[in-house]
């Protein structure tokens, strides 16, 4: 993917990985929009931010997907990259009845989320020069974190339909990149953002931005691909294990 000249909207950019990453790619020059639920935080970022545009979508809501996606194709007619970045995060226990509620929530905002953004950008990226889909797995969907099930298993969705996409989306010259973050400092669980186990996000940041031009699958910084490839290299087990006791 060319780090500059796009039209850009990322989807979950009022914090984190998302603002992060929307600021880096203003900063290359792109035109970037952000997306997110609360207008008020959209409106001070965009204060405080000089450049960066923001169109208000909740992803877990078709219709206003439906009616974000015709906004910012009228506002920017020339998008060519959408980044599904919005997902949540939750501790669970799956041998108590109350973990339904939140497993669905993650279900709802982490798969049919992107599923929703592909339904309604992929005519308008179809045909684009440097049309991209970014779709947001996690290391977690290959070496699954014990204490958060069910959001590591919506990340090994995302990468099988990641995989899918990419097939199915070549024929309208649209490519797909699978982001797969290993544990960024960010705000995603309770004491993470300052946690010496996670990565900090400037550095990971600075490292994603080098790989963008090269990347035509996924994009892996160093810190993440013992989780990804923790399987081939015969360490799954002993990685499940060690995530089981990090907090």
């Amino acid at each position: 993917m060319k780090t500059s000249g796009n039209t850009i909207f990322i989807a979950g950019a009022t914090s984190g990985i998302g603002l992060g990453l929307a600021l880096r790619l203003k900063e290359a020059g792109n035109t970037v929009l952000i997306g997110g639920r609360r207008k008020e935080l959209l409106d001070q970022i965009v204060a405080e931010h000089p450049g960066i545009e923001a169109v208000r979508i909740d992803t877990t809501d078709t219709d206003d997907v439906t009616r974000a996606a015709a906004e910012v194709t009228r506002r920017f007619p020339e998008l060519n990259v959408v980044v599904a970045m919005s997902g949540i995060m939750r501790a669970e226990d799956l041998t108590t009845p109350d973990f339904l509620e939140t497993a669905a929530l993650e279900v709802d905002t982490n798969i049919l989320g992107p599923l929703r953004l592909v339904a309604a950008f992929t005519d308008s990226l179809a045909g684009k020069d440097g049309a991209t889909f970014i779709t947001v797995s996690s290391g977690l969907a290959f070496t699954p974190m014990v204490g958060t099930p069910t959001y590591s298993a919506t990340k090994a969705a995302i990468h099988s339909l990641s995989e899918s996409l990419r097939i199915q989306l070549a024929d309208k010259g649209i490519a797909v990149l699978e982001l797969v973050p290993p544990a960024v400092q960010t705000d995603l669980m309770p004491g993470q953002a300052d946690a010496e186990w996670a990565m900090p996000l400037d550095e990971f940041l600075t490292e994603v931005m080098k790989l963008l031009p090269t990347s035509e699958r996924e994009i892996l910084v160093e810190r993440v691909k013992p989780l990804r490839f923790s399987e081939v290299s015969g360490e799954h087990d002993q990685l499940v294990t060690m995530l089981a006791h990090l907090g």
